[in-house]
């Protein structure tokens, strides 16, 4: 049986002669998507977190401060801004333990947000991080219904006094990006640097495939999970202690 991507890049085929704006047509978007792929990303390297939920102390939000300074975003001040990092409580109902753990894209092996995507826009790249293009988003929005972490935003208002590194536009979608800049300057994300800053060391930031990594040592070696594992779809984000 065909995949649902084949599907969609049949469907797009099909669409050829849709006009989405003066000039542009659905079937030379999607063959241009391949193009935004991952310059200079390794399909060795498997970028991922391992979150210590024990670690995660509840009511400190100091990785959602440095995610929405970083990338600069308002903090969700209104129902329509973009969060792309939130905390979340949870609770065992049997022993009625609580948990507090930060919740973002998830970024998977097998996207469904990436699945789902008409243009391409949405992708994942050769080491893992899975990305929105902005300039072929149509922001149908499609991935935001797909996405089963509610990870991702779209962008209702204009925007202003954006960061260089981190472009964004209105009638677009967008989500946690892993701080994909600073990664590829050898940085790590800013909620990782927050929460060690805080002395919470929370959260453990690396390279899944890499088997002498920190990350690598520690799934390897203690009880993780993957927040939906009934979905196979292979996360970066890791849990321990949930």
């Amino acid at each position: 049986m065909p995949s649902r991507r084949g599907f969609l890049g049949v469907a797009a085929a099909g669409l050829a002669g849709v006009m989405l704006a003066p000039g542009v047509r659905l079937i030379e978007i999607a063959q241009a998507a391949p193009l935004t792929a991952a310059t200079g990303a390794s399909r060795q390297v498997r970028w991922g977190m391992l979150i210590d939920s024990s670690k995660c102390a509840s009511g400190c939000t100091a990785c959602v401060t440095a995610c929405n300074t970083e990338n600069g975003l308002s903090g969700g001040k209104l129902p329509t801004d973009s969060q792309w990092i939130r905390k979340i409580e949870i609770k065992e109902i049997r022993t009625g333990k609580t948990q507090s753990l930060p919740m973002m894209c998830q970024h998977c092996a097998e996207p469904p947000c990436v699945d789902v995507c008409p243009t391409g826009a949405s992708f994942k790249r050769a080491d893992g991080i899975v990305l929105v293009d902005k300039h072929i988003c149509i922001g149908c929005r499609y991935c935001v219904m797909a996405c089963p972490y509610k990870a991702r935003s779209f962008v209702h208002e204009p925007l202003h006094d954006q960061k260089a590194d981190v472009p964004r536009g209105m009638g677009t979608v967008e989500g946690c990006t892993l701080c994909v800049h600073k990664v590829d300057r050898g940085e790590m994300p800013a909620c990782v640097t927050a929460c060690a800053e805080a002395e919470h060391g929370a959260i453990l930031f690396g390279d899944l495939n890499n088997p002498e990594s920190d990350i690598a040592k520690r799934v390897a070696s203690y009880p993780s999970r993957q927040i939906r594992e009934d979905l196979n779809l292979n996360t970066g984000v890791r849990y321990s202690g949930i």
